[in-house]
């Protein structure tokens, strides 16, 4: 993950803050059970503040996690805990470790409204979420010409068939990842892929940018081209002329 946010903000480092030994221990204590290692280590890195990698609503620090439970927002959980607090009022889905889904050192991350209402599963884990965010951020949406859409298999999971293609094309993955989600950075162009978690991967949306739409047809045709997958293309940005 350092290594990522290097790539993306050489300086990020002068721009986070970490937690303080307590806070964490005391975040701890509210699931009575070890952290998972992944979440001790943003804590400690930028759990006080996460610099240039922030979110627009969500607050992910340790005093706004601690400052939930104080005020009753949510209350103590073995299975949940919350871990960012969103500041939407218009759709307060506050984000939740799901402690059920432990995966590589770190664990499920889901969203629900403190009050019920069904879980709305994101990613298998914090370490994924936060990466194909900031890769989205700082790479796709900043280069010239960006397409979404969803590829599509019907006999296996899409990264199955789009890792060994993505890697041909000088696109390589910055940070592992399971099944769900996909990441890909290279020179000029770059590409995040999710599925929602619990569900079979085999769709998969997409989130591809380049220098040129010359570049982003070359990518999405070798895909089409070398792996059985179906890419279907909902919207190009900006719009590309007749």
């Amino acid at each position: 993950m350092e290594a990522l946010y290097r790539v993306l903000v050489p300086d990020f480092e002068t721009q986070i803050v970490g937690a303080s030994d307590e806070d964490i221990e005391r975040i701890e204590g509210l699931v009575g059970r070890p952290l998972p290692r992944f979440y001790r280590w943003f804590l400690m890195r930028m759990g006080r503040s996460m610099g240039p990698f922030g979110y627009p609503t969500i607050d992910f620090t340790a005093p706004a996690v601690l400052a939930g439970y104080s005020e009753r927002l949510v209350h103590p959980d073995s299975r949940f805990l919350m871990i960012g607090h969103e500041s939407d009022e218009m759709m307060p889905l506050h984000v939740f470790y799901d402690f059920d889904y432990p995966a590589r050192d770190d664990a499920r991350v889901t969203k629900s409204h403190p009050l019920g209402g069904g879980l709305h599963h994101q990613f298998d884990t914090l370490r994924e979420m936060f990466a194909w965010g900031n890769l989205l951020a700082f790479h796709v949406e900043a280069l010239t010409q960006r397409c979404v859409g969803l590829f599509y298999d019907s006999d296996d999971d899409v990264l199955t068939r789009l890792n060994p293609v993505m890697h041909r094309m000088g696109l390589a993955s910055p940070v592992p990842s399971g099944s769900h989600c996909g990441l890909f950075l290279g020179e000029g162009a770059s590409m995040v892929t999710r599925a929602s978690p619990g569900k079979e991967p085999n769709i998969h949306t997409f989130r591809v940018g380049a220098e040129s739409p010359a570049r982003v047809r070359k990518i999405l045709g070798m895909i089409g081209s070398e792996t059985t997958l179906q890419v279907e293309i909902r919207e190009w940005f900006p719009p590309l002329s007749s």
